[in-house]
C-alpha cells in the first residue's frame, strides 16, 4: 500500500481543506523529528505531514535532524514524499512565484548527518536520479491542470547556510549551471533512497538570490512575502496530487528496492545492536 508524505518548508506549516486524523509523537534511534507528524485523510486516503523547520520555524537548516524525520515517516508507512521548498533563482526564467520539479543536486552541504549506514553496516546507494519521474509527473500533472507557472526539471544546488549567498558565490553556483539555490533537501534526498523512498522536490521560487544587477538582493521579508502569495497554490497542487499519485508510481523507481544491490556488508555478520538502530530503514531487507 502506498501512503504520500508531505514535508513542508519555509512557509508551508499545514495544510488547510484535509481532515485531521490524529497527530504522532514519534521517537527513532536518531533522535526525535522536526515536530508531531500529523496524519490526514482525504478521499479515504491518509496523508502524512511534517513541517522540516518545526510547527513555529526554530530550527535552522543546519540543525534540522534529516535522519529522525525521514526514519519517522518510514515508521509510519511512508512510501513517498514530496518535499515542498523555498528557493532562490539562478536563471532569468525562473521567477519568483514560479515552481520548479528538481531532477538533481548539487550538495554544497558540509555539517550534516548525510546516511544511516556506516556503523556497523555500510551502504552505497546511487543518486544518478535523485529525484521520483513518477511523483514528477503526478506533480506536473497537477500543476498543468491549476494552471500553475512551473518548469520540468531542474538543478538545486543545496548550500549549507544559514547566511544566504556572497555575490561571488552565487556567480560561481550560475557557472556551474545550477538553476536554483537553498538550504534543505540535502541530505533529505540522500536519506530518503537509503531508506527506499520515493522523493520528490517542488520547489517555490521566491527570489533571484544576489546575482540579479535589476533585483534587490535577498531579504527574509520578500521570502515571506511571495510564499504568502504562494501558499495556496502550493496547498492546492498537494491536495491534487493526493488524488491521483499512485496513478503514476513507475515499477523501475531507482529508490524501489535500492538496498538490493546497495549494501556492501554481509548482513549474517552483523551485530544485533546495528540492526536494532536501522530496523525500520531495514525492515524489508532483514525480513
Amino acid at each position: 500500500m502506498n501512503k504520500l508524505a508531505i514535508i513542508g518548508g519555509s512557509g508551508l506549516y499545514k495544510i488547510d481543506g484535509l481532515e485531521k486524523i490524529s497527530e504522532k509523537d514519534i521517537s527513532t534511534p536518531w533522535g526525535k523529528p522536526s515536530d508531531k507528524i500529523n496524519v490526514f485523510k482525504l478521499d479515504d486516503k491518509e496523508i502524512l505531514f511534517l513541517p522540516r523547520h518545526g510547527l513555529n520555524h526554530t530550527i535552522s537548516p543546519t540543525h534540522i535532524n534529516y535522519r529522525a524525520n525521514v526514519d519517522a515517516l518510514k515508521q509510519l508507512g511512508a512510501t513517498d514524499i514530496i518535499s515542498v521548498s523555498a528557493v532562490g533563482s539562478l536563471k532569468d526564467n525562473m521567477k519568483p512565484g514560479d515552481f520548479v520539479l528538481v531532477d538533481q543536486f548539487i550538495d554544497r552541504t558540509f555539517a550534516r548527518n548525510k546516511s544511516f549506514f556506516g556503523d556497523g553496516i555500510v551502504a552505497h546507494v546511487s543518486m544518478a536520479k535523485p529525484t521520483s519521474e513518477g511523483l514528477a509527473d503526478a506533480c506536473e500533472s497537477s500543476l498543468k491542470e491549476l494552471n500553475m507557472e512551473y518548469h520540468r526539471g531542474g538543478t538545486y544546488l543545496v548550500m549549507e547556510g544559514p547566511q544566504f549567498s556572497t555575490l561571488a558565490e552565487s556567480n560561481m553556483y550560475k557557472l556551474w549551471n545550477a538553476d536554483i539555490i537553498g538550504m534543505t533537501n540535502m541530505p533529505e534526498a540522500k536519506l530518503a533512497r537509503e531508506a527506499e523512498i520515493r522523493y520528490m522536490t517542488v520547489a517555490m521560487v521566491t527570489d533571484y538570490d544576489c546575482w540579479h544587477p535589476n533585483h534587490e538582493h535577498v531579504e527574509v521579508q520578500m521570502i515571506i512575502d511571495t510564499l504568502n502569495k504562494n501558499a495556496d497554490n502550493a496547498k492546492n497542487m498537494i491536495k491534487s496530487v493526493i488524488k491521483n499519485f499512485e496513478n503514476f508510481i513507475k515499477e523501475d523507481d531507482p529508490a524501489n528496492n535500492c538496498l538490493d544491490t546497495a549494501i556492501i556488508t554481509d548482513l549474517k555478520k552483523v551485530d544485533n545492536e546495528s540492526k536494532k538502530k536501522l530496523k525500520n530503514i531495514l525492515n524489508r531487507v532483514l525480513k
